[in-house]
């Protein structure tokens, strides 16, 4: 049997979606975040294996298995929470521009009676609300349809208004006919956070003190347009004129009309009772009679007037603005930023090339969720020069995404006891060397497919593989420094924070790996990140 699931289910789930990152009602409170992945896309021939050499100008499609899922976990760098102030339901961007035709608020579109500019099935996909250059958002109730202009006219005035009632239309002749309905205002920090070229965010909460005043004044049901689609013949009083008290035929109550009649044609109707109210359907009862004392006589069945009432969303326009514009869609926004707060997880020197959000990753110890405004999926070194070296701990260079290694005599099981990883970042001023360990080697080597851990309990341990000397100088191996412990180092005069806790001179990562579940995935061109350097990541998710 011939069946949908409709928009308002889409619009339901994202709007369960963004209560979950607060809980409402049933709705749990979930932990979100945002993670930037995937160093070194371009590499197919080291044991990385997750490569592909046309990353950097064509990134694959990501691919949604368990496997991949997998490796999702194994390529993260660092992650940052997303909270609810980061979340904002979204809608299309639709320009106000001086000789447009926009379309008009219907509840009729349908894949027979498709929308008069963008030929659409549905009212969601039109081009029925604007923003103007003041970033407010206004719905357009009439475009100024007629018979001689069935798509609407071009919109000559932008609109400025602020008022809860709806302006009357401008018919003269240097009028454009259209009808705005003041929505709200995009407030300044939301501009910054969620508006882009493709798309504009709606409020977080509508009824707000922001809104709450647009909110308060729907009225269900309430009559806000009349258009002509034929004017047909009519005369008042035997002559031209205007009528009014003419009937809207409905469910609802208080819905009335006025008419004018030139050179024995309807040229304008509109309604002339503001307070009606319960409307589901309507239409016009324009026949003859008797209307405000007036003689209403109309054309023939084949030439009589023919007008459309439009009955407005439920609540009436401005009361569920998710609903009446199509919130299916949500905006995650998210900065990653090498500031005070948040640079000890950040690394630099490297690239990444993938962007993701999982939900509900665990801390490393796997029995709670992960609660931290920032986080490292890398484990981390703390390395320093060997006993009786003449090495300069400055003049030790790790390349970014080059294999280390550390032979532990105390476990010559398989592998023969050589742990590796690949250097993810190098600070030669404190001497920390995060590494990521990913698990699906492209072949078999020496080294195998189990992990080895680092350790840092052996005296004079050597992290070897990945080395390189400032001409001139010879370097010896750097150690682990098993003495260390602690989050902080001292540099010079002053404390500088690691944003991991060592223990013998290791650090494991903040998250369990291959938890929480991988909801998002967008793989992208390489960018390497620099110590000055801004990430504004906008996720749009559409439901």
């Amino acid at each position: 049997m011939p069946a949908i699931i409709t928009d308002q289910y889409r619009i339901l789930n994202a709007e369960t979606f963004v209560d979950s990152f607060v809980g409402i009602g049933t709705t749990g409170k979930n932990n979100y975040y945002t993670f930037l992945g995937h160093p070194e896309p371009g590499n197919i021939t080291d044991d990385i294996g997750y490569g592909d050499i046309r990353w950097t100008t064509e990134p694959p499609n990501p691919i949604d298995n368990f496997n991949q899922e997998n490796r999702y976990h194994d390529s993260m760098l660092f992650l940052k929470k997303i909270t609810s102030s980061d979340v904002r339901r979204v809608i299309p961007r639709i320009n106000w521009q001086s000789g447009t035709i926009y379309e008009m608020y219907k509840n009729n579109y349908s894949s027979t009676n498709r929308t008069s500019q963008t030929a659409t099935s549905g009212l969601y996909g039109s081009n029925y609300y604007i923003l103007t250059s003041e970033f407010k958002v206004y719905l357009c109730i009439n475009n100024g349809s007629d018979p001689e202009n069935p798509k609407g006219k071009t919109s000559k005035f932008e609109p400025t208004h602020t008022s809860t009632t709806v302006p009357a239309a401008d018919n003269t002749a240097t009028g454009d006919g259209y009808q705005w309905k003041y929505l709200y205002t995009i407030a300044p920090a939301d501009i910054v956070k969620f508006v882009t070229t493709s798309y504009i965010p709606l409020p977080e909460k509508w009824g707000d003190v922001s809104t709450k005043t647009i909110k308060d004044a729907a009225v269900d049901g309430k009559l806000e347009t009349i258009v002509i689609n034929r004017r047909g013949t009519a005369t008042v009083d035997g002559v031209d004129g205007d009528i009014s008290g003419i009937p809207i035929i409905g469910d609802g109550t208080g819905g009335t009309a006025t008419a004018t009649i030139t050179n024995g044609v309807v040229s304008e109707i509109k309604l002339s009772n503001t307070n009606s109210s319960g409307y589901t359907y309507a239409h016009v009862r324009f026949v003859n009679g008797t209307w405000g004392g007036k003689k209403l006589v109309v054309g023939t069945l084949t030439d009589e007037p023919q007008f459309e009432v439009i009955i407005p969303p439920k609540g009436g326009h401005g009361a569920d603005i998710y609903r009446e514009l199509g919130a299916f869609r949500v905006m995650v926004y998210s900065k990653f930023d090498n500031n005070i707060n948040d640079k000890t997880d950040y690394i630099v020197g490297n690239d990444f090339s993938r962007v993701g959000i999982v939900k509900d990753p665990t801390d490393l110890s796997g029995t709670s969720i992960l609660n931290k405004r920032t986080a490292t999926s890398l484990g981390a070194l703390k390395l320093k020069v060997p006993a009786g070296s003449s090495t300069q701990l400055s003049n030790v260079v790790y390349e970014a995404n080059a294999r280390i290694t550390q032979y532990n005599s105390s476990d010559s099981s398989l592998g023969i006891g050589t742990a590796i990883g690949y250097v993810a970042s190098w600070d030669s001023t404190t001497g920390v060397l995060r590494y990521y360990q990913p698990v699906g080697f492209s072949t078999f080597s020496v080294y195998g497919y189990e992990l080895k851990n680092f350790v840092g309990v052996q005296t004079n341990t050597p992290i070897t593989g990945a080395t390189h000397i400032v001409p001139g100088q010879s370097v010896d191996n750097l150690v682990v420094d098993s003495g260390f412990n602690g989050e902080s180092v001292s540099v010079g005069q002053r404390d500088v924070a690691l944003g991991q806790n060592f223990t013998n001179g290791v650090s494991d990562p903040e998250i369990k790996k291959y938890s929480g579940e991988i909801i998002y995935i967008d793989n992208r061109a390489p960018v390497t990140r620099t110590a000055s350097q801004k990430e504004e990541v906008k996720i749009v998710i559409e439901f």
